[in-house]
């Protein structure tokens, strides 16, 4: 266990903002994007959308007016939490639900409601999350390319005054461009699942239980070894954030206006190869079994699902699926578990 962090994470309130910083490089050209992908380590980009018409407005302050004047009169996703949750997004006192309300406005009405509640005192707190730009505001998407990515890799905008969006992590890749205000991402590696006590995943996103500007670690005693492998990253308007997929990320917006766009992509796996649907099947069939055959099946997929040589022994041409499968065996394996489940 992590005593020290322990400790400290008890009695320093800036323990987050000296952590080890994600490191930053230059933006690489899209060629180099399997390269950051292959990683699978977040990591800061500099100068990568600095030709923005959105990044320049940002930074002259007048990134309000500039969505306005692309704002086709859709509604858009807004996010309400009252004062008493001093902005942190999350759950309510049941897991089932959230300490937010969600409705609709036009985007030009929440913006003012945004402007219009900075700086008040027990103000309730104001975004708009995950609004699909290509649906409702094509000419935004038309002004501000993402060279990096593919091109049917569509943008969302986040706006908001000074949020926390719980720790939680997506199935995509994550590409995160700051266009106003400062944000701080907070990241755990995604193997730190059992040390962030994660919420219920039949209400996504799953989101952790710990407030990790606040660590009760009398109540979540091993969040202090989720500490002791997280790393920060502050983006400024002009940085970009890289998140290869399952990494976990607390963000708090530190400005009274923020303004983010980001892109996910790569979770496009279907039917008996999505892992996250699969998972959900394991829980059906191993869960319950008696202890000693989990034992079994966890031996089974450490062998020949999780190690690279669980089959070494066996010639390659008659591994059989434990090997490198041909096209027509894996579309033959498909169409044999589809005819499985279809059974259930």
């Amino acid at each position: 266990m992590a005593e020290p962090l322990r400790r400290a994470a008890a009695a320093e309130p800036g323990l987050i903002d000296g952590l080890p910083r994600v490191s930053a490089r230059a933006a690489p050209p899209a060629a180099g994007l399997a390269d950051l992908i292959a990683a699978g380590v977040p990591i800061v980009l500099k100068g990568l959308f600095a030709h923005w018409p959105a990044l320049a407005a940002g930074q002259a302050g007048q990134l309000p007016a500039y969505l306005k004047g692309l704002d086709r009169g859709a509604p858009v996703p807004v996010m309400e939490a009252p004062a008493r949750t001093l902005g942190k997004f999350g759950y309510g006192i049941d897991l089932r639900e959230f300490n937010f309300t969600r409705r609709s406005a036009r985007l030009s009405d929440a913006l003012d409601r945004i402007l219009r509640l900075a700086g008040e005192e027990n103000a309730p707190h104001v975004a708009v999350q995950m609004l699909p730009l290509a649906v409702q505001m094509p000419d935004f998407v038309a002004q501000n390319p993402m060279p990096l990515l593919p091109a049917d890799v569509a943008p969302r905008l986040w706006v908001g005054g000074p949020v926390h969006t719980r720790t939680h992590n997506d199935r995509d890749h994550n590409l995160a461009c700051v266009l106003a205000g400062r944000r701080r991402f907070l990241l755990f590696p995604p193997d730190q699942v059992a040390n962030l006590y994660v919420g219920p995943l039949d209400n996504p996103p799953p989101l952790s239980l710990v407030d990790p500007e606040a660590p009760d670690l009398a109540r979540f005693p091993r969040f202090a070894d989720a500490l002791a492998t997280a790393r920060v990253a502050f983006l400024d308007p002009g940085d970009a954030l890289f998140l290869p997929r399952y990494w976990w990320h607390h963000v708090t917006s530190l400005s009274p206006f923020n303004a983010m766009v980001n892109y996910w992509w790569g979770d496009d796996a279907m039917g008996v190869e999505q892992p996250h649907d699969v998972f959900l099947a394991a829980l059906l069939a191993y869960r319950r079994l008696p202890p000693a055959e989990r034992g079994y099946w966890q031996a089974m997929f450490e062998t020949h699902v999780f190690a690279e040589d669980g089959a070494a022994h066996i010639p390659p041409s008659q591994r059989g699926p434990l090997g490198e499968m041909r096209a027509s065996e894996r579309a033959a394996l498909r169409q044999r578990l589809r005819t499985a489940f279809l059974k259930s």
